[in-house]
C-alpha cells in the first residue's frame, strides 16, 4: 500500500508492506534450493582458488614455468590480498546503491576475467595484475552473496544456511588440494600446462554459475527501500505460486507489515551513522569476531605446510595430502553444527564454538612444544579444532550479515571483511611465517597461545553484547534506515 502526496514515484511518502514477513514465512522449496546452489557456490570456488594458487606456488618458481622467486610469490599474495579488499568495499557499497542482483552479476564476471586471464600469464606484472583483478571479484562477492542469501532465506533457519554455505568453503579447498595431484603431475601435463589448466577450469565453472543465476531474483527487501513495491509485489506473489504448486497447500497470510519511507540512495553518512552511531556496541562485536577468526584461520591454513616440512620433515610435494582431513573437519563443522545456532541460540552457540577452539588450540601447542605429536596427530588436532573454529569463523560473517540495517548490509559485510583479511591476512602469516622460520618451537607455541586468546576474547565479547538473531527477521534484529515497524 503506498500512501502519496502529488503524482509521480518521487513523492511517495510511504509505503506500507507484509513482504519481509511473507518471504521469512516460506516453507524450505526449490527456491531456496536455486538460492543456496547459485550463490552459495562462491565460496567453493574460493576454496579452489586460494588452495590451487597455493599449491602451485612450487611450480611457479621451476624454471620451466614462470621461474618466479620466493618473493615475488607473496608479492602476488599480498596483490591478490589488496584486490580482496578494495574488491568487497567497492562493489558492497554499489551492492547496497545498485543492488544485489546486478552486482553479483557484475562480481562474478570480474571473477571470470581474472582468472581466466590468469592461465595466460606470461610475466610477473601480467599474473600480479590478473590474480588482482580476479581478488576484486571475489571480494565484490562476499558483500553481494551474503546479503543477497540473508534477505532471501526464512529467518527460522538463516543460521545454518549461512554456515553451511560459508563453510562450503572447503569443499573447493578439499577439490583443489585433490587436483593438484593430477594438474601438477608432470607425468600427465607439461610442467608450464598444469597450473594454467586449472585456472582454466575455475573460469569455465564461473561462467556455468553465470548462467544459473539468471533464475535468481532480487531481493524484494531491497526493492521496496528503494520504492519499486509493484517489482517486488509480482515478485514475491511468482514465488509464492511456485511453493503452493510445489507443496499442494495454501500459504497462510502474514499478517506483520513494515513501513517503509523510500529513498533511491544512501550516502557514506548514512552508512558510517548506521554502523557507529546507531549500532556502535555491533560494530565492535563485527570487529571483534571477524578480526580473531580471521588471525586463528591464517595463522594456522597458510604456514601448516611450512609446520610439516619444518618440524615434521614431510616432503613438500606431500603437504597437499593432509589438507583433506583439515578441509574435511572445516566443512562437517558447520554443517554438524549448523542447526544448533537455529536453535540453541547464536550467543551460546558463537561463544562456545569461540571458546572450545581456544582451548583446543592452546591444548595442540602444548603437545607441539612438548614434540609430543607427529604429522599425522598434528593433522588429527587441526582437525579436531576447526570442526568448532569454522562454524565460529562463519558465525563471524553471519553475524555481521545480519546486525546492521538492510540499507547498509552490504557495504558493512565488507567492511567488515576487509579489516579481518588485513589483520588476518597479512599479519597472521606473516608473523607465523617469522616464528617458524626461526625454528623453534616454542616460539610457535606462543603465537598459537596468541590465537587462543584473541578466540577466548570474542567469546566474552560475544556473551557479552551479542545479538539474539536466531528465527527472528532481519527487520526486528535492525530495523532499515527507512522503516519503522509496526
Amino acid at each position: 500500500m503506498k500512501k502519496e502526496m502529488g503524482k509521480g514515484a518521487a513523492e511517495v511518502l510511504q509505503i506500507e508492506t507484509s513482504i519481509p514477513a511473507r518471504m521469512d514465512r516460506l516453507p524450505w522449496c526449490r527456491f531456496h534450493w536455486l538460492v543456496v546452489i547459485a550463490l552459495g557456490i562462491t565460496w567453493i570456488l574460493d576454496g579452489l582458488e586460494v588452495t590451487l594458487k597455493g599449491a602451485i606456488s612450487g611450480v611457479l618458481q621451476d624454471p620451466g614455468t614462470l621461474h618466479f622467486t620466493s618473493q615475488q610469490i607473496g608479492t602476488i599474495a599480498s596483490f591478490y590480498l589488496v584486490g580482496a579488499v578494495a574488491g568487497s568495499l567497492f562493489f558492497g557499497y554499489l551492492t547496497d546503491l545498485l543492488g544485489r542482483r546486478l552486482l553479483f552479476f557484475i562480481t562474478l564476471a570480474v571473477y571470470f576475467a581474472g582468472v581466466f586471464l590468469s592461465a595466460f600469464s606470461w610475466n610477473l606484472g601480467s599474473f600480479i595484475l590478473f590474480r588482482f583483478i580476479t581478488g576484486l571479484g571475489i571480494g565484490g562477492e562476499y558483500a553481494a552473496i551474503n546479503s543477497a542469501i540473508d534477505e532471501l532465506i526464512p529467518a527460522r533457519v538463516r543460521g545454518r544456511i549461512d554456515l553451511i554455505v560459508n563453510g562450503s568453503y572447503w569443499i573447493g579447498a578439499a577439490v583443489g588440494s585433490g587436483s593438484t595431484i593430477i594438474l601438477l603431475d608432470p607425468h600427465i601435463l607439461p610442467v608450464n600446462v598444469g597450473w594454467r589448466v586449472g585456472f582454466a577450469i575455475g573460469a569455465a565453472l564461473s561462467l556455468f554459475i553465470l548462467v544459473l543465476r539468471r533464475k535468481v531474483p532480487e531481493s524484494p527487501r531491497w526493492l521496496i527501500t528503494h520504492g519499486r513495491l509493484h517489482e517486488a509485489e509480482e515478485m514475491v506473489a511468482r514465488i509464492e505460486a511456485e511453493v503452493e504448486r510445489e507443496t499442494g497447500q495454501k500459504l497462510e497470510d502474514a499478517e506483520e507489515t513494515l513501513t517503509i519511507h523510500p529513498h533511491r540512495r544512501f550516502g557514506f553518512g548514512a552508512i558510517i551513522r548506521g554502523m557507529f552511531t546507531l549500532y556502535p556496541r555491533r560494530t565492535v562485536l563485527g570487529l571483534t569476531l571477524m578480526v580473531s577468526q580471521a588471525f586463528l584461520y591464517n595463522a594456522i591454513f597458510f604456514t601448516y605446510a611450512m609446520i610439516l616440512t619444518t618440524f615434521y620433515n614431510v616432503p613438500g610435494s606431500q603437504t597437499g595430502l593432509y589438507l583433506l582431513p583439515f578441509a574435511l573437519g572445516n566443512f562437517c563443522g558447520p554443517l554438524i553444527l549448523g542447526i544448533f545456532f537455529d536453535t540453541i541460540g547464536r550467543r551460546q552457540m558463537i561463544a562456545a564454538t569461540y571458546t572450545i577452539s581456544a582451548l583446543l588450540l592452546a591444548v595442540t601447542g602444548y603437545l607441539f612444544n612438548i614434540a609430543a605429536l607427529t604429522p599425522f596427530s598434528q593433522t588429527a588436532m587441526w582437525t579436531v579444532i576447526f570442526f568448532f573454529a569454522s562454524p565460529a569463523a562463519s558465525s563471524a560473517y553471519l553475524t555481521v550479515s545480519e546486525i546492521f540495517p538492510l540499507e547498509t548490509r552490504a557495504f558493512a559485510i565488507a567492511f567488515f571483511f576487509a579489516i579481518g583479511t588485513a589483520a588476518g591476512g597479512v599479519v597472521a602469516p606473516w608473523l607465523f611465517g617469522t616464528l617458524i622460520g626461526t625454528g623453534s618451537r616454542q616460539g610457535v607455541f606462543y603465537g598459537y597461545l596468541g590465537a587462543a586468546l584473541l578466540m577466548l576474547l570474542a567469546a566474552v565479547v560475544e556473551g557479552a553484547i551479542g545479538v539474539k538473531a536466531e528465527r527472528t527477521s532481519l527487520e526486528k534484529i535492525a530495523a532499515p534506515l527507512s522503516a519503522s515497524l509496526e
